[in-house]
């Protein structure tokens, strides 16, 4: 447990054509399973970064206790990396004395925050991918960091924001624009993982275009102090 009464739930990000889970990603709970969003608009705005920061070493001691082998995803407010530069290498000192090693940790760049200085957020964040850390944009296309850090940073993946992904299947827009980003991030050497998938329908149309990752309540919802397997679906609309 940390500060504020949080605690975390696991939902696995699914491998498809691997069929296996790719990393588990930790999802801020409350003590009474309130989401994330009520967690943080819980806490004190002067002490918003600290506490984005706890929750990370939170999160990274859990994980181990629970026995996880592979990667962990952990959002990450830009304002914190900038407020406070050393959090990330407080976090890798926390990830090895836990057991876990640099390569495990994936850390979501979160777009609800406006990144302030982007080429120096940049370069920082550049100096921890040096050690092994692997980084995501998350909330691709929901909020103010996504395309102006990405003239700055090529991440090693984007997760499209779920508002995107919703009826793509049915929306023909949407696919215009998730179209549009897969070829941008085809270019940039970004892989793509589709986020909030539903159903098959939604499913089946991200397989077509080629994603391979997926994270959604179709595959797996996100379990409480657990690290859960995935469901594959083995159909298609």
């Amino acid at each position: 447990m940390i500060e504020f009464g949080a605690s975390f739930a696991f939902q696995p990000i699914a491998d498809i054509s691997a069929r296996k889970v790719f990393a588990y990603e930790a999802l801020a709970r409350g003590k009474n399973g309130e989401s994330a969003a009520s967690v943080f608009a819980a806490v004190p705005p002067d002490s918003l970064h600290a506490f984005d920061h706890a929750a990370r070493l939170a999160a990274v001691r859990l994980a181990a206790r629970l026995g996880l082998k592979g990667q962990i995803s952990l959002n990450v407010m830009p304002g914190c990396i900038e407020s406070m530069p050393d959090s990330i290498d407080l976090l890798l000192e926390c990830a090895t004395q836990s057991g876990l090693s640099p390569g495990q940790l994936l850390l979501e760049i979160t777009e609800g925050e406006a990144v302030q200085r982007p080429k120096e957020f940049s370069q920082l964040l550049n100096r921890y991918r040096a050690k092994g850390v692997r980084l995501a944009i998350d909330d691709f296309g929901a909020g103010y960091s996504g395309l102006n850090l990405l003239a700055y940073f090529q991440p090693d993946l984007i997760k499209l924001d779920m508002h995107l992904v919703r009826d793509i299947d049915r929306a023909g827009p949407r696919q215009a624009i998730a179209r549009a980003v897969l070829q941008v991030c085809d270019d940039l050497g970004i892989e793509v993982i589709a986020e909030g998938v539903e159903t098959i329908g939604e499913y089946s149309w991200f397989r077509r275009v080629g994603v391979r990752l997926f994270q959604g309540y179709l595959l797996a919802r996100p379990a409480f102090e657990a690290l859960e397997t995935p469901v594959f679906p083995d159909k298609t609309a």
